[in-house]
């Protein structure tokens, strides 16, 4: 394995310093939720055992995340610390070096860097801002060869908020199973469609796979808590197996404050919908008046990733760099996508509304301020 430090990681605001950054618009989650939000845990926690937890993961939560689907079991969950560990059990289940994958890019950096290192071989479907982001189905099917392992995408994506429909789903599910692979569905941000969510991934076939987290649309990253989800037993042990390997089981205490959360679920989702609604209101009209920003409008998630209209009259390195300086404001650079820093991902769900306003107001401003190259 040949790791490479990412650089959304390097230039996250909790490496930069909180300090420095006074609107935060570089986050990719909800804003991140108290301990007290949860209720009194006292006369939970303090009989909490701290021993070796259920390896798959807490079988009460793991009923919870597919509740109410006739197609999945709670042994169809595995819990993983955080939807990044999910992805790094999976890339290192499926991939030897020489592997191939197909993968869609602009894309979380795990989703890239882990195979990477694993010295497998990746096919980009690039994800064009002239066609709407939208995935050619044509072309993955295109970059499918004999070595290829897996097909990764996601939806609602990250960092530009468009999302996969049912039947590009089903075309996705129907193609890997044609070349006997599984197919990889990111969907942490399924609960934050705008529209009615797409039933879960994983009950499109047992070739699919899925993976989710409780740290982008309930703001508890500090929690390390995200699943896998595959109706394919054989897979799943193989996934538990890696797990094992890599920490046995997850903490009892995260597990145990999740379970509680969910249990309350719909009481949070209620109030997190609202909110991400109005900030997403705040952005849409922000946009409407902008003359050196465009976008394609997010179909879901609590990102968008516009672009400057005339980056080569901009100086770009200047305008980013005066927007932290002088206005204490910090996005998500391009580059952390493997794109041009031209293109900027603003996360509208962690900040509070006043400081979201001033972090958009801010960016107007920096844009006129920033000059020619």
């Amino acid at each position: 394995m040949q790791y490479k430090r990412m650089p959304i990681e390097i230039e996250s605001p909790e490496q930069m310093g909180y300090d420095r950054i006074r609107n935060n618009l570089s986050e990719s989650s909800y804003t991140d939720a108290m301990l007290r939000d949860i209720g009194d845990l006292s006369p939970v926690l303090k009989d909490l055992v701290l021993c070796y937890g259920s390896h798959a993961g807490h079988e009460g939560l793991r009923e919870l995340i597919v509740k109410d689907n006739a197609l999945l079991i709670k042994e169809d969950v595995l819990l993983t610390m955080g939807a990044a560990a999910g992805l790094f059990i999976i890339a290192t289940t499926l991939l030897e070096p020489g592997d191939e994958m197909v993968v869609i890019r602009p894309n979380y950096a795990t989703n890239l860097e882990t195979p990477r290192a694993i010295g497998a071989r990746l096919h980009y479907i690039d994800l064009r801002f002239e066609e709407g982001f939208s995935l050619d189905l044509r072309a993955v099917e295109k970059a499918i060869t004999a070595r290829t392992k897996y097909i990764s995408v996601t939806t609602p994506h990250n960092p530009t908020g468009v999302c996969l429909s049912h039947e590009e789903l089903q075309t996705l599910t129907a193609l890997a199973k044609a070349h006997h692979i599984h197919l990889l569905v990111d969907e942490t941000y399924r609960d934050m469609v705008f529209g009615k969510p797409l039933p879960l991934a994983a009950t499109y076939g047992d070739n699919v796979i899925s993976i989710s987290s409780l740290s982008k649309t309930y703001g508890l990253p500090g929690l390390r808590m995200g699943w896998i989800i595959c109706r394919n037993q054989h897979l799943m042990e193989t996934f538990l197996a890696a797990k094992e390997q890599i920490h046995i089981c997850g903490s009892p205490l995260d597990e145990e404050v999740a379970f509680r959360y969910m249990q309350q679920r719909e009481t949070h989702f209620q109030r997190i919908t609202r909110d991400i609604r109005e900030k997403f209101r705040i952005v849409k009209t922000w946009m409407e008046g902008q003359d050196d920003l465009e976008w394609v409008e997010p179909a879901g998630g609590c990102v968008c990733f516009p672009r400057m209209k005339r980056p080569e009259q901009k100086d770009v390195d200047g305008f980013h760099r005066l927007l932290l300086e002088k206005y204490s404001t910090y996005t998500g650079r391009g580059h952390w996508f493997e794109m041009p820093d031209h293109y900027m991902r603003i996360g509208f769900g962690w900040p509070a509304v006043d400081k979201l306003e001033e972090g958009l107001k801010s960016i107007t401003e920096c844009l006129r301020a920033s000059g020619q190259k």
